[in-house]
């Protein structure tokens, strides 16, 4: 009888079980889509930390807002400074290990629109790269031979054109969340004859260098017990025309923007919540106000009290059920489609958790609707068990 009842009641009430279920599902898309959001930020900062891979970046003096443009916000460049460099920081006190890289922005590609940003490496010193590259492509890159990232729309198996110059792209790397998603990877050698190439066509900065004897960062991994900072301001006192980068610096704007926007996301999320219960707990006292004279004429047929207030709790159950439901499914089909415009919007790396997680946030934000929906109902519930069906059915006559 109860389930019937119940079931009867939400049909024949559509538009106010509508309301409610809509307040619902609010609720349950507050609480996932404020978890994925503010997860899928951090997890991009932390891919953002891992790819990183080294201590300090060493660049040219003019580059050191160029890097971070390249690396966090993925403006397409390149800027040089001599090789040589790169021996002058291998001999200050406290380094471990350098390895250069190599920067060219085409200005066409065959598989994009914009331009692309190239990163060349060498395999023999790089301690950054390789690991992350590793863990998608097991080979060793030949000459001529390319790793596209992520977001770049071309297949394994084709070739791109860089100043006319004929790449073979073998491989795919895995999401990372982060601009470096939009960029293409080599070796040394290839980066190289690329950047010949680019001379070839006339861009400014290399027509009067020779490529072999340019680099465009070193990338410094400090020896443990060597304070970082110390080793960075060495390399900028005593090395010309050189600064020195260390890279936690770099994240630091971005994991304090991240901290005020999860902040903002709780805060919302909060009145969400309040402003919903508040709600739902007076929308479900006038529904028992409107529908006393029922649960009397329950009452006088053989409905029990527990029975009245078990059909309510259901009622209430079942409507945030349908909601928590929905405002899952609105999650995803906002959330998950659109990473590229949050990434944008939010000025973040973006990604996204693994499926276990999502299930269980998805889990949670159901759960957290039908609860809401039961706790707000449960005061009109308690006084069902108290109605007076003999004064009720006088009311009015």
């Amino acid at each position: 009888m109860t389930k019937r009842l119940m079931f009867k009641n939400i049909v024949k009430r559509s538009g106010r079980s509508l309301a409610l279920m809509i307040l619902s599902a609010f609720l349950s898309f507050s609480v996932f889509g404020g978890y994925i959001a503010i997860t899928s930020m951090q997890n991009g900062l932390n891919s953002l930390e891992s790819r990183l891979g080294a201590d300090i970046i060493a660049v040219p003096d003019k580059a050191a807002h160029d890097i971070e443009a390249i690396l966090i916000q993925g403006t397409p460049g390149y800027f040089y400074m001599d090789k040589s460099n790169m021996e002058k920081i291998k001999q200050i006190e406290g380094v471990e290990a350098v390895s250069p890289q190599y920067f060219l922005a085409s200005l066409s590609a065959g598989c994009c629109s914009v331009p692309v940003q190239v990163i060349g490496f060498e395999p023999e010193t790089d301690f950054s790269i390789q690991p992350w590259i590793k863990e998608s492509y097991g080979a060793n890159l030949g000459t001529d031979e390319l790793l596209a990232g992520a977001n770049i729309n071309t297949d394994v198996g084709e070739n791109l054109k860089f100043y006319n110059h004929i790449c073979k792209v073998v491989g795919k790397l895995e999401k990372t969340g982060t601009e470096l998603d939009n960029a293409v990877y080599t070796n040394g050698s290839t980066v190289k004859a690329l950047m010949s190439a680019a001379k070839e066509t006339g861009v400014g900065v290399l027509e009067k260098n020779d490529p072999e004897k340019l680099i465009s960062s070193v990338l410094i991994k400090v020896k443990d017990g060597y304070d970082i900072d110390s080793i960075s301001d060495n390399i900028n006192i005593h090395i010309r025309h050189v600064t020195a980068v260390r890279t936690q610096n770099m994240i630091e704007g971005l994991s304090q923007s991240l901290m005020g926007i999860s902040g903002m996301t709780k805060v919302l999320m909060a009145a969400v919540w309040i402003l919903s219960l508040v709600i739902m707990a007076i929308a479900f006292s006038m529904i028992i106000n409107e529908r006393k004279r029922e649960f009397a004429v329950l009452r006088v047929i053989g409905a029990s009290r527990r029975t009245l207030a078990v059909t309510v709790l259901s009622e209430a159950a079942v409507i945030g059920l349908a909601g928590g439901l929905t405002g899952v499914i609105a999650g995803f089909l906002i959330l998950f489609p659109f990473e590229g415009v949050l990434t944008d919007k939010f000025g973040m790396p973006y990604l996204a958790p693994n499926i276990s997680n999502i299930i269980s946030a998805a889990l949670i934000a159901v759960i957290s609707s039908v609860i809401a929906g039961s706790l707000t109902s449960a005061f009109s519930a308690a006084r069902i068990s108290r109605i007076d069906t003999g004064l009720i059915l006088r009311e009015g006559n």
